[in-house]
């Protein structure tokens, strides 16, 4: 999720050599005072290590051994509690995926919103594209004969980047987020795409709905099948429902609460990964 809301006109994207942050004004920002190196105590994971180049990072996997695969991408914060929540979710979804859980800040997690956003300012956006393309190699040499991406927020930009990056890829589906120009052209994606975005998400140019109609005529140029969802009177991050996640929405302004949407769009993408994965 992005940090403190801000009206769209008063904010402004602070941009990496290539992928988009968030749209804050750094006025907003207090300044970080500490990264939390997360312990993944939950059981339901399995923590393995992938290999790719000359790094070796960290990953969780949930779910059936021979199961289709989803690489589950991680929104600014990193590997907290809720990109867990999803994991978990999609690996219960019938009939059944295995979720893995790149570890793309190498075990930090913001616990504050100018974390989240230093981390991800200083995230290496294409070394993020070689750890998911090697997430996806590595289910698929470990029983998953097809596998698709998702992610949210930041997760979600990097996810449709995939389609584009990520030859290896089967399905893609994006959760409130595009990618800048400089990291991947959504009208070069050769896997399919499906994306959902807020009607009242004010991230201008990230995840607002000219951001959703722009993506949506990208990919009509790339010719792959495609599905862009808007989601009525819905902001960013609403997928986000555990009450962890609940409260944090709410203290940074994000007050909707949208039980139907939010199932709505588990089962387009449920509908959508088996559709390409089983």
């Amino acid at each position: 999720m992005l940090a403190a809301l801000v009206s769209s006109s008063s904010s402004r994207f602070f941009s990496s050599s290539v992928g988009k942050t968030c749209p804050l004004s750094r006025s907003s920002i207090p300044s970080f005072s500490r990264f939390s190196v997360r312990s993944m105590a939950d059981s339901a994971f399995k923590k393995i290590q992938i290999k790719r180049d000359d790094t070796t990072f960290d990953a969780y996997v949930v779910g059936k051994d021979e199961a289709p695969g989803i690489v589950v991408i991680q929104e600014w914060w990193g590997v907290d509690f809720e990109i867990k929540n999803h994991a978990i979710k999609i690996s219960q979804l019938e009939p059944g995926f295995k979720a893995l859980i790149p570890d793309l800040y190498r075990g930090k997690v913001g616990l504050d919103a100018a974390e989240a956003q230093h981390l991800m300012d200083g995230l290496d956006w294409p070394g993020a594209i070689k750890d998911i393309r090697a997430s996806v190699n590595w289910l698929k040499a470990n029983g998953s004969s097809k596998v698709g991406v998702t992610g949210m927020c930041m997760g979600g930009a990097l996810a449709i980047a995939s389609s584009v990056l990520v030859p290896e890829v089967d399905a893609v589906v994006g959760f409130y987020g595009t990618p800048s120009s400089e990291l991947a052209d959504p009208a070069q994606a050769k896997a399919p795409v499906q994306a959902h975005f807020g009607e009242l998400d004010n991230f201008v140019g990230f995840s607002d709905v000219t951001a959703a109609k722009n993506l949506e005529e990208k990919l009509k140029a790339s010719g792959v099948a495609h599905e862009v969802h808007i989601y009525s009177g819905n902001g960013h991050a609403f997928l986000n429902r555990s009450p962890e996640g609940v409260s944090r929405r709410k203290s940074m302004g994000l007050s909707d609460e949208d039980e139907a949407a939010v199932e709505l769009a588990w089962s387009r993408f449920n509908s959508w990964m088996k559709l390409y994965l089983v």
